[in-house]
């Protein structure tokens, strides 16, 4: 499946150029936001990481062997990408037990800081994700490069689910097909998840490709369900709604289903919209109702907060931006460059930042 039909258009016209991302680790940091004083104290050992050329669920394994700390024990909040270079809280429940991290050594991952705490490091917890991006080997035109940031600034991107999401050439996707026709679930838990996710976000992306060809992706119709843009909640558009000022600030943003059961909360040409979709994809639909997923709303627009440039050579532009949880950076990405592949390198089999 090529990037266009996991995705859809782009909001703000053709690329400024081409360049390379991801050329090393270092050309791709993430920085988890987390907003959680830690007391210091207690039962759970709280390690900020830096990883290197790992995803997170290798960093767990690899420090469960070298600690002697069972996987099930470890937590974390959200995933980051393995071609990276990544930094992340995790958490390590040990009642009753000391334990010395300063002998671990290990040449793609470094504990920077260890600190006690009450409770676990729950899923999501964290508020958001700084990143850093060295796009490089850059040829275009820069002026308008430097246009089209500030537009983005302003007004967001649409709130695609990137291409990584679905695996290389969306084999997530048909395999969720495959099993969907079945109407079965894959037995191992990660493989299930991985699936039903992708499947969901698809849906979703699909949505949100016609709302961006319509031009309402980035703003409020009547029958919408709004939410504000860190919030699970929603409430109903109506034309009162469509003129709240909290829409043109980004705080506040029209939504699309994340597909399951339950009945769709919106109406109008959002519902028929919605439905449509659906429609195409029948046998993914059942089976993520089936499979015990509700009916939930993920915010249409991405607004890139923090957004800052610069061009520490003639042919590099360094972006700086904070994404909410569980976005893609290469959702801003795409809206100023194509990308020229890395030889050697897949940057969709890479697993989503969240």
């Amino acid at each position: 499946m090529s990037e266009s039909e996991l995705l859809g258009p782009t909001a703000w016209g053709a690329p400024c150029g081409r360049a390379v991302l991801k050329a090393s680790a270092e050309d791709f940091q993430v920085n988890e936001v987390l907003d959680i004083p830690l007391s210091g104290s207690g039962e759970h050992l709280w390690l900020w990481l830096e990883k290197r050329e790992l995803n997170t669920e290798e960093a767990v394994r690899i420090l469960s062997k070298a600690l002697g700390v069972a996987q099930r024990q470890i937590s974390y909040a959200g995933l980051k990408d393995r071609m990276a270079l990544t930094r992340q809280w995790i958490s390590l429940h040990l009642p009753g037990r000391e334990l010395d991290v300063t002998a671990f050594s290990h040449p793609q991952l470094r504990v920077l800081q260890a600190v006690r705490h009450s409770r676990k490091l729950q899923r999501g917890a964290h508020s958001a994700n700084g990143f850093v991006l060295q796009l490089s080997r850059f040829s275009g035109d820069a002026a308008a490069l430097a246009q089209r940031l500030q537009q983005i600034a302003v007004a967001g991107v649409p709130n695609y689910y990137g291409p990584q999401r679905f695996g290389h050439a969306g084999q997530n996707v048909l395999q969720a097909r495959h099993y969907a026709q079945l109407a079965q679930l894959p037995e191992r838990r990660n493989l299930r998840s991985r699936l039903l996710s992708s499947a969901r976000s698809l849906l979703f992306n699909r949505i949100l490709a016609q709302r961006v060809a319509a031009g309402s992706w980035n703003r409020a119709v009547p029958g919408d369900a709004l939410s504000f843009t860190q919030s699970r909640s929603f409430f109903m558009a109506g034309d009162a709604e469509c003129d709240d000022p909290r829409l043109a600030e980004l705080d506040l943003h029209a939504t699309a289903a994340l597909w399951g059961a339950g009945e769709l909360p919106v109406q109008g040409e959002t519902r028929a919209l919605e439905l449509a979709v659906a429609a195409g994809e029948p046998d993914l639909c059942r089976w993520l109702e089936q499979a015990g997923l509700q009916q939930e709303r993920r915010i249409l627009r991405l607004p890139v907060q923090a957004l800052r440039w610069s061009w520490p050579q003639t042919d590099c532009l360094q972006l700086e931006f904070v994404l909410p949880t569980g976005c893609f950076a290469t959702a801003v990405v795409r809206e100023l460059v194509e990308l020229t592949p890395v030889e050697g390198a897949d940057l969709n089999a890479n697993p989503d930042c969240q």
